[in-house]
């Protein structure tokens, strides 16, 4: 993957004021020729988000909380698999939905059966098949209420006041990557192995939603990760296209996730939500 030079070899002599952490070079093939991420040793205060961004950013690192979720999966078990990842620039985000939704769609979404027929794992609200394509979603008519860097910060900030809650635990972490969207690709993330073997492809969607949506990577975990929304879809219309995107992406989230139904996870996952998640099998 095409980057900036990695700073984390020489972060002992950057200049950042980093908590006790460690270096992650661990991979499904064994150690990577140099360091991935840096995670700190223990939970986060409120105001780390902002305060390493700022700091990070000036030699070309980005925050993102890390968690080791319920089965305590911190990166060094993340199986990253930085030798299959290519560039997310190289990739386009509607061809990549495209063919998702070729793929999935099809067989999950609806396949004309009636909805008292279609057993609940393979539910969705297109009972009638999902159609074509329909193509990318259009930017939402509402303006941003504040700027999306400040969005993902307080997002990370309500985490890191309880993130045990929420998380199962959750750590700060920096990466080298030129923008919030590359962040797993950066590191070789596997979380949605099962869906797509190079993250890159995925990558090229978040910066997609970067640009319509104000979307940043707040959080990932060994198969999780969670969005901010700077500037979510404000009517139903707008969520229900931007749910088929989701649906493409992601396509557990609705396949094996109650109510199992497209427009359901539009109207209460989608419409004016601030924060998306996702989540692989």
């Amino acid at each position: 993957m095409a980057t900036l030079p990695n700073p984390l070899p020489s972060l002992a002599t950057s200049g950042l004021d980093l908590p006790p952490g460690s270096l992650v070079d661990a991979t499904l093939d064994g150690p990577w020729h140099e360091p991935l991420l840096w995670y700190a040793d223990g939970p986060p205060a409120p105001r780390d988000w902002p305060d390493l961004r700022a700091a990070g950013r000036r030699v070309g690192l980005l925050p993102v909380l890390v968690t080791g979720g319920r089965r305590d999966q911190w990166p060094e078990e993340w199986d990253l698999c930085p030798d299959v990842t290519s560039y997310p620039g190289d990739h386009d985000a509607d061809e990549v939905l495209a063919g998702y939704w070729t793929a999935y769609a099809d067989g999950e979404v609806g396949d004309g059966a009636t909805a008292d027929e279609v057993a609940p794992e393979n539910a969705g609200s297109h009972t009638d098949g999902p159609g074509s394509w329909p193509g990318l979603a259009p930017v939402p008519a509402r303006e941003a209420a504040e700027d999306a860097d400040t969005a993902a910060a307080g997002l990370a900030g309500v985490i890191a006041a309880d993130a045990d809650e929420w998380l199962g635990g959750a750590r700060m972490a920096l990466v080298p990557a030129r923008r919030s969207a590359d962040i797993p690709a950066a590191i070789g993330w596997s979380g949605p192995m099962n869906h797509e073997n190079d993250v890159a492809r995925l990558c090229a969607v978040l910066r997609s939603w970067e640009d319509r949506y104000d979307a940043r990577v707040v959080v990932l975990g060994f198969d999780t990760m969670i969005v901010s929304v700077g500037r979510p879809p404000a009517t139903i219309e707008e969520a229900r296209a931007l749910a088929a995107e989701h649906y493409a992406f992601c396509p557990d989230n609705i396949d094996q996730s109650p109510p199992y139904d497209l427009d359901v996870y539009a109207e209460k996952a989608v419409l004016n939500q601030e924060a998306w998640s996702f989540w692989w099998d």
